[in-house]
């Protein structure tokens, strides 16, 4: 048997191939870790002090308890960000039993671990029941504070638009070849 084309041993293989659970759960314990193992850290040595300049005032560590979305939106509204979490949480857990593809199984661990990330701050940061306030540290000179989760939501997510525009599937498959054997049957 040949080895698979450079763009399917990208994707995952093709069809058939081993399932990408184990490195999914790999991606999501390693950066749910590292992002509470921060949150821990920060908060025990930098809440109610002064920010530290990381590079000037452009880059510093500033705590700051966010009970809304990026950019403080929704602060009223905490529960829904939570459910909102814990339903990615389950998509993910859904997809999961199709998933075949390398880069899929990084982009959703990704966003798995930093949904679970902020989901724990929401469920047992104070005020708790749901609407705790997550826990950023990160702040970016006219543009937001943030934490590793929100790091690691988003690099998931652009790998997710890529993996899309590159026509990969979760099944390790391509999108055009699914095209091209539906069109040839028709």
């Amino acid at each position: 048997m040949s080895e698979p084309s450079g763009a399917a041993a990208i994707s995952g293989g093709g069809q058939g191939g081993e399932r990408r659970v184990p490195l999914l759960l790999a991606v999501a314990g390693l950066s749910y870790l590292i992002d509470l193992g921060s949150k821990l850290a920060v908060v025990a040595g930098l809440e109610n002090r002064p920010a530290v300049q990381v590079i000037g005032s452009w880059l510093e560590l500033r705590v700051m308890r966010n009970p809304g979305a990026a950019f403080s939106i929704g602060e009223a509204t905490t529960f829904v960000f939570t459910l909102i979490a814990a339903s990615v949480v389950v998509a993910i857990a859904r997809l999961a039993r199709k998933l075949y593809s390398t880069p899929w199984a990084i982009a959703l661990g990704l966003l798995l671990g930093g949904a679970l990330g902020n989901l724990t701050d929401r469920l047992f940061r104070s005020p708790g029941g749901l609407q705790g306030a997550v826990v950023d540290f990160i702040s970016v000179r006219g543009f937001s504070v943030m934490n590793l989760a929100d790091w690691a939501i988003f690099c998931g997510g652009t790998l997710i638009v890529f993996c899309t525009l590159r026509g990969w599937e979760l099944d390790g498959g391509r999108a055009e070849a699914g095209a091209a054997r539906s069109a040839g049957a028709v």
